[in-house]
């Protein structure tokens, strides 16, 4: 039950730090600046359900990708790795990463009427939240995993991330009164730490994998 237990922290803990919901406070509440309480609320929501939803349909038919396109489980680990990697020293500099979301892109939603369905799921859910390091991420957790009990904890940490971004953004305002941008950069960069060795253990894995080591 202890080795449960702990790799569902692993998963969690690893789709936190990429997802890094924390860090996309300020972007929340930049393409939500001219709505009330309970319009960033329901965006909150949708955006939530979407990263689920997202990430749920991913690692399910992650293993049918990689069978389409005749890609390895190791090669696809190499690439994911050097994807995060990337990611991980945009954030080191206290930025959102330009894989997930550039600012163009947010320039561009906090200043165009646009409706609340568009707002929730582009760019919040996807790509910011659930972009390409969280698919890639899923899939190879779920190509790796063997058990039906650490499918199901798969599925129960994806949960456990749409939970928590949920809540964060639900009280985005307080978060950034209380950490200030300073704190919401400091956080950006632990994450980024985080990932940074998560990549370079997913590079290793696959490398060992591809090459018998």
């Amino acid at each position: 039950m202890i080795e449960y237990l702990k790799y569902f922290i692993l998963i969690y803990g690893g789709l936190f730090a990429i997802t890094n919901p924390i860090g996309a406070v300020p972007v929340f509440l930049s393409v939500t600046r001219d709505l009330g309480w309970k319009e960033r609320r329901e965006i909150a929501t949708k955006t939530a359900i979407t990263v689920v939803i997202t990430l749920l349909v991913f690692a399910l038919i992650g293993q049918w990708i990689f069978k389409f396109f005749g890609s390895s489980i190791d090669a696809f680990a190499i690439a994911g790795g050097i994807l995060l990697f990337r990611m991980a020293m945009e954030m080191l500099s206290g930025n959102i990463s330009t894989v997930k979301i550039s600012r163009e892109e947010t320039e561009e939603f906090s200043g165009e009427a646009v409706t609340l369905e568009e707002v929730a799921i582009i760019p919040l859910a996807i790509p910011l939240l659930s972009g390409p390091g969280a698919i890639t991420t899923v899939m190879l957790y779920t190509a790796r995993s063997h058990q039906i009990f650490e499918k199901a904890l798969i599925v129960a940490s994806i949960v456990a991330v749409g939970l928590t971004s949920w809540l964060i953004l639900y009280f985005s305002s307080k978060i950034q009164e209380r950490l200030g941008r300073l704190g919401i950069k400091v956080m950006t960069r632990m994450m980024g730490l985080i990932l940074a060795s998560m990549a370079m253990q997913m590079i290793i894995n696959g490398i060992r994998g591809a090459f018998g080591l």
